[in-house]
């Protein structure tokens, strides 16, 4: 009897932890967070993207208000145009509102900052962010560096 007690709590303990690694691995997975659908959607092209990748972050003042939901090729003006569902209860972003894709610490996850602007309008479903600030990549910048000092 008392040998069947203690296998059945070894099982619930395995158990849980298995529960808990499966929660950790759907926050660590951007997986749990948002459903899909709900909010409204805007878009925003890009002239380089960097390591944006689907359901990233798109935060206004540190606040997470919604996420992209789709990144493609526009072939007509050769740039990348991001798609993001910002949530229903972040419904006052101007129509000037800014996007930029920035970098969480010096070598973290990319996601895209809205920075609010003075318009009296709002972006609704559908809308276009027309100003835009593309990621910085490193390498680039390196190889400005080197470029610049070979010049000295």
């Amino acid at each position: 009897m008392n040998t069947r007690t203690i296998e059945i709590s070894v099982g619930l303990f395995v158990a849980l932890g298995m529960a808990a690694l499966f929660m950790l691995a759907m926050k660590v997975s951007n997986l749990a967070t948002y459903g899909g659908g709900e909010g409204y959607v805007v878009s925003a092209t890009f002239e380089n993207i960097g390591g944006l990748k689907v359901r990233s972050p798109v935060s206004a003042s540190g606040v997470r208000v919604g996420q992209v939901v789709a990144i493609e090729y526009d072939s007509d003006g050769y740039e990348a145009r991001v798609s993001m569902s910002i949530d229903p209860q972040y419904d006052k972003f101007p129509t000037d509102t800014a996007a930029s894709i920035m970098t969480s610490g010096l070598l973290g996850e990319q996601y895209v900052g809205l920075q609010p602007g003075a318009e009296e309008e709002y972006l609704v479903d559908g809308s276009e962010i027309e100003l835009t600030q593309s990621a910085l990549v490193l390498e680039q910048i390196i190889g400005q560096f080197i470029y610049n000092m070979a010049d000295e």
